[in-house]
């Protein structure tokens, strides 16, 4: 397929101009550039076709099962697509008013933050949340800048230590490091926990909180949480909640009743806006009783018969411009709305079993990598296969073929060859055997003819390419 810049033809354009009927007014030449940019000329016709051959070269969740694991690839309900672009909502402008807006009141808009809000909190036990963050990853840096904050005010100049379990999840130590404080890394035990002894010997009075994602990156529910969570508090250290997996617990438990202290939710993942290439995104804090002075301000309060902004005292300010991504939250809001409390007992109660009936199926033929009850994902490890010359990677661009997005490969790191599947709430029981039978089937094929998996995938637009040099020799010319 050629690159839009070599279909492009001199002197053709998509759309012609009336000729101006008013003063032409030019730019500040400081604003102006040098020479004009270099764009594409083509016909409206051959735009509209490009970009749609290449969206048709895409993946999503709408055409194909998507079983990346920890990231939670779900469908997500088009009711909240067409909520978020309602007119009152899409062309809500940040610089408004309090009490002016697009439709005239501003004042919707902040009772669904305010709503929002309220709901996440309560789904997660919290004492109350703030949707400014922008992503996962941002909410994770706003918790810990509490965690920090909550410490300087107590005068705990000495707490600059967070422990990260190795199965928490990636982000979890830069965000941590980011914060300003030292990781202190503990590895997992043989079933794939948060080992307790490990714990115990990095705990301290230096110890300013830890960092946990529960369900673990293992799949596994910590058992121990109440016995950790005693003795951090103890030291009057904190207890962070990475929400990535919630999708896992939704209505069955709450972090904060677990003794988490904050925590970040994924919008992205669990409550309706699709997931992937980098964005949108919304990742708010949920917060405890010890931090609720601190929160990211302003915030949406009840003022006079009406919301108004204000900014916590302790506040340690802003951590997006405006409410961050509104139109994520919008679709979050519409999401909570459509399923109801009894609703998300449902979304997760289907994770779980959906997950547990893929491992079911395929235990026998790949390894399971820790033994126990699974819970949204199953992870697995392909080591056995790899002795024999096909490894996950092989096995992931095999199922490319098949007509499936592989599930995720060599993550969590503390797994060999690792195979992680989340197939969520949603798939049917057809798509799961038909997802399984290929799977056993590339099994069975990997015994008789290992030598066919280096030739995958056949079927796709660009075959399998090397990736070591893919690395090592980015070109994003062909992009």
């Amino acid at each position: 397929m050629q690159l839009i810049f070599e279909k492009s033809q001199p002197g053709r354009r998509a759309i012609r101009w009336d000729t101006l009927d008013v003063p032409e007014k030019k730019l500040p030449a400081d604003l102006c550039r040098a020479e004009a940019a270099a764009l594409p000329e083509m016909a409206e016709i051959d735009v509209v076709r490009h970009f749609t051959h290449l969206s048709q070269r895409n993946v999503g969740i709408d055409d194909t099962f998507y079983p990346l694991g920890s990231c939670t690839m779900k469908y997500n309900p088009k009711v909240a697509e067409t909520v978020a672009a309602l007119p009152g909502m899409a062309r809500l402008h940040p610089h408004l008013s309090t009490s002016t807006a697009y439709n005239g009141n501003v004042q919707g808009a902040y009772e669904l933050i305010y709503e929002l809000e309220r709901e996440l909190a309560e789904i997660a036990g919290m004492q109350a949340a703030s949707i400014q963050p922008i992503a996962g990853a941002h909410g994770e840096l706003t918790g810990t800048l509490l965690m920090a904050a909550y410490h300087r005010d107590r005068g705990n100049t000495h707490k600059d230590t967070i422990i990260v379990p190795d199965s928490a999840h990636g982000t979890n130590p830069a965000s941590a490091n980011i914060a300003g404080f030292k990781v202190v890394e503990i590895a997992s035990n043989a079933q794939g926990l948060t080992d307790l002894d490990g714990f115990k010997a990095a705990l301290n009075e230096n110890t300013a909180g830890i960092m946990m994602t529960c369900p673990n990156t293992h799949g596994l529910f910590e058992k121990d949480i109440a016995e950790i969570a005693k003795l951090c508090h103890e030291v009057d250290a904190l207890l962070y909640y990475d929400g990535a997996n919630l999708n896992a617990i939704m209505g069955e438990c709450r972090p904060g009743d677990l003794g988490f202290d904050v925590m970040h939710y994924n919008l992205h993942k669990t409550f309706a806006t699709p997931h992937g290439m980098g964005g949108p995104g919304c990742g708010p804090v949920g917060v405890g009783k010890r931090l609720l002075p601190y929160l990211p301000g302003p915030r949406v309060v009840k003022k006079d018969g009406g919301f108004a902004l204000e900014t916590p005292e302790k506040s340690i300010g802003r951590m997006a411009a405006f409410f961050g991504n509104y139109l994520i939250a919008v679709r979050a809001y519409a999401y909570l709305r459509h399923y109801g409390g009894e609703g998300l007992h449902d979304v997760s109660r289907k994770a779980v079993l959906n997950a547990n009936y893929i491992f079911a199926r395929l235990k026998d033929a790949f390894e399971p990598a820790f033994d126990g009850r699974f819970m949204h994902e199953c992870v697995f490890t392909a080591s056995k296969q790899a002795e024999g010359g096909v490894r996950a990677m092989d096995f992931a661009k095999a199922l490319l073929d098949e007509g499936y997005h592989a599930p995720t490969v060599y993550f969590p790191l503390t797994v060999p060859e690792c195979l992680m599947i989340e197939p969520t709430e949603t798939e049917s029981k057809e798509t799961l055997d038909a997802f399984c039978d290929t799977m056993l089937k590339l099994a069975e094929r990997a015994k008789t003819d290992p030598e066919s998996f280096k030739e995958a995938p056949k079927t796709t637009s660009v075959s399998r390419l090397d990736e070591v040099k893919a690395a090592k020799d980015l070109n994003c010319a062909c992009l």
